[in-house]
């Protein structure tokens, strides 16, 4: 939670300290200048204290539920929606507290979660709203053997910290210097068969199908499109698969951590893509 709240983020809080989390504790050691060892120990925790607890009480509202609808399973049933907004209200709390819908589950053990009404009080993870950027980033690195992405400003301090997806195919992950092309919030995405040769559905459509705008839409809340075709940085309707599973060639961020790098990026930033 201290991670987060700095704008280093340990992925989708889980209450494990796994690969991720380590990965963060090495970045908040190297912006504290202090021995980078992936560890909490004593002089990490000295400097990474909470400033209040953990978790925090979240009342659901009328809006929230408004927003749930199911979500169809083809793609031609996702073109058809008025949005691909969240399915669950477990879904939608997990989102809003970064984290794993199984420890919002724990947090909350006498929800039913099946019937929720307006007015339940749950417990979430407060990781709060990420520290407002004080300038732009002044460039983007992404190193693809770790699936990190981060962001300097221009005296090369790092300002954000978040595990990233990277392309299942060596072929498809471009190494050297891209630029930020293209910025939306909330985007539509275009389904081109041709780049789901493995979907049986696109095969028989044979067209390119417009899904709406939704945390559930392929490339989730934000696209940041880069000067090369096809490619970009994006939230994801699977947070919980960010870093752990690949893509088809872009770099998949959690939903809530595209929102933030949306803050600090500019047409024209530079992204440097390494091994």
């Amino acid at each position: 939670m201290a991670l987060a709240r700095r704008d280093i983020s340990p992925g989708s809080i889980d209450g494990v300290a796994g690969r991720q989390t380590r990965q963060a504790l090495r970045a908040f050691q190297r912006k504290m200048h202090l021995p980078v060892t992936g560890v909490l120990d004593d002089a990490t925790r000295q400097r990474l204290r909470l400033d209040r607890p953990a978790c925090a009480p979240y009342t659901v509202t009328p809006q929230d539920l408004a927003r749930l609808q199911p979500l169809s399973r083809t793609w031609l049933g996702k073109s058809r929606q008025t949005a691909l907004d969240y399915e669950t209200i477990l879904e939608l709390v997990s989102e809003k507290g970064q984290a794993n819908p199984g420890l919002v589950r724990r947090l909350n053990p006498a929800i039913d979660w099946n019937h929720v009404l307006p007015g339940t009080v749950l417990t979430l993870p407060d990781a709060g709203d990420p520290q407002q950027p004080v300038a732009s980033a002044a460039f983007i690195r992404i190193r693809l053997n770790e699936r990190v992405l981060e962001a300097f400003d221009t005296g090369g301090n790092l300002l954000a910290h978040f595990p990233c997806s990277i392309a299942r195919r060596v072929a498809k992950r471009p190494i050297g210097e891209l630029h930020v092309a293209v910025i939306v919030k909330n985007p539509s995405y275009t389904f081109d068969p041709a780049i789901f040769p493995e979907s049986a559905e696109g095969r028989r459509l044979g067209r390119k199908l417009v899904l709406p705008p939704g945390p559930n839409n392929p490339v989730g809340a934000v696209w940041i499109g880069l000067d090369k075709p096809g490619y970009g940085i994006h939230g994801t309707p699977n947070p919980e698969a960010v870093g752990r599973t690949e893509s088809h060639g872009c770099f998949r961020l959690a939903n809530w951590n595209a929102e933030h790098l949306l803050k600090l990026v500019w047409i024209g930033l530079p992204v440097y893509v390494q091994h």
